[in-house]
């Protein structure tokens, strides 16, 4: 693994794949390090002739962390949200999609296709029309616009994914998996061993909850995206699944609806994760996406 310095602050990547092929940018959601993309998904991706980043956003991982913000109350940012108020937060998703085009920058990289899950996908949303000369394509993963009306999270499923874990690594792992245990596909079968690499990876990798809150603040206080996602004119595939609990299937088919001409794929039985029984059909589809583009380019 490798960091640069971009958009001020430092930032941790790697890179799987021939640098000469396009680039595709894997953005991680609320909380995820950049090992979230695991390598073997990410070759997959890099064999269907794609140069692969996956890289931590900034207060997650081993990119700079916003220690000095404090951790915001997140009570008051939800009742602000909903009342139209003004939010303050120690950043913006603006400022998280400006470090993507601070790391491409870095890389050399003119243009890239840019892919996100969850928060990522909102991350990659913004930077479409942030950025828009400088992305291929958009993939957005069980995300959402910020449609005020779509099905909202329950609040059961919401305490479990928003409360502070403990910081003893056995508790943490303990405690992480049965949060997966909760909110994993139904249509899939619980993949122990392989979320527990994943909690133990990134809990001794960089264990550091707060900034996960500094990153929820400044995705609520992002708000409703549809007036600017309406106007893209870049190729677009929305992936989401049927059994999302965290973002309910209707968040991905109203950002296929606002995002014009955007491909709309539906994972039967997939929840707010991405079980290996997923990755043959999204590494096809985003195959297929990518080179499609490559014609029309």
């Amino acid at each position: 693994m490798a960091d640069v310095r971009a958009n001020g602050i430092q930032i941790e990547y790697e890179i799987f794949g021939n640098k000469e092929n396009p680039a595709i940018v894997l953005i991680a959601g609320n909380g995820a390090q950049l090992n979230f993309w695991e390598p073997d998904f990410c070759e997959m991706l890099a064999k269907e002739s794609l140069q692969v980043i996956r890289f931590d956003n900034r207060d997650a991982g081993l990119s700079t962390k916003f220690d000095g913000a404090g951790i915001p109350d997140m009570e008051r940012i939800y009742q602000a949200a909903q009342e139209g108020k003004p939010i303050d937060t120690a950043y913006t998703l603006e400022d998280m999609a400006d470090d993507v085009a601070g790391l491409i920058d870095a890389l050399e990289i003119k243009k890239a296709h840019i892919c996100g899950a969850s928060m990522g996908g909102t991350i990659a949303q913004v930077f479409a029309y942030r950025h828009p000369s400088r992305i291929c394509s958009l993939i957005s993963i069980m995300s959402s616009t910020g449609n005020p009306n779509n099905p909202q999270i329950s609040p059961e499923t919401l305490a479990i994914v928003t409360a502070t874990p403990p910081t003893g690594r056995d508790a943490y792992i303990d405690y992480t998996l049965h949060m997966w245990k909760n909110i994993w596909s139904e249509g899939f079968p619980f993949e122990e061993e392989r979320a527990r690499r994943y909690c133990e990876e990134s809990y001794d990798r960089s264990y550091y909850p707060q900034g996960a809150v500094r990153q929820n603040a400044a995705l609520v206080a992002n708000g409703d995206r549809r007036q600017h996602l309406s106007l893209l004119t870049i190729p677009t595939l929305v992936i989401h699944g049927t059994a999302d609990t965290l973002f309910p299937v209707e968040a991905g088919k109203d950002t296929a609806c606002t995002i014009p001409n955007a491909i709309l794929l539906l994972i039967e039985g997939m929840g707010h994760d991405m079980p290996k029984g997923t990755w043959k059909s999204i590494v096809e589809a985003i195959a297929s996406q990518v080179n499609d583009t490559q014609k029309i380019d």
